[in-house]
């Protein structure tokens, strides 16, 4: 069990989007932002973006603005669905689907012991070997 907010549970995320960014095509930045909720995004080269949070999974559209430290605005954003937690290889298949325009919501930011940084902390034990 991570405390939230320390430093080691704010970047548990960063090992999931490096699986996910060595996978999706045409990456040409990325970056993850640490909380409420703790968040990411991954631009791609034909000027949309990939957004990724833990509440709502991963939703795409065109990028508008954003930097780390800011959250990210994407025009006419789609909701992949999948889960707040997709494997990295099922994003693209996702990406294919196109997505819906009503958020989904999977979990809070908030559920603190439910079982979501384990899952998160599999990907950083991962990216570390």
């Amino acid at each position: 069990m991570w405390d939230p907010y320390t430093a080691e549970w704010l970047s548990l995320p960063v090992g999931y989007l490096g699986a996910v960014v060595a996978v999706v095509p045409a990456v040409v930045d990325w970056w993850d932002d640490p909380f409420d909720p703790r968040d990411a995004t991954i631009r791609l080269r034909d000027g949309s973006a990939l957004v990724w949070d833990e509440e709502s999974g991963w939703r795409r559209g065109e990028f508008v603005s954003g930097k780390q430290g800011e959250r990210t605005v994407l025009a006419a954003p789609r909701y992949l669905g999948g889960g707040v937690l997709p494997e990295p290889g099922e994003v693209a298949g996702l990406l294919a689907r196109g997505g819906d325009p009503e958020r989904v919501v999977y979990r809070s930011y908030r559920d603190f012991g439910d079982g979501f940084d384990e899952r998160l902390a599999a990907y950083r034990a991962l990216a570390v070997l």
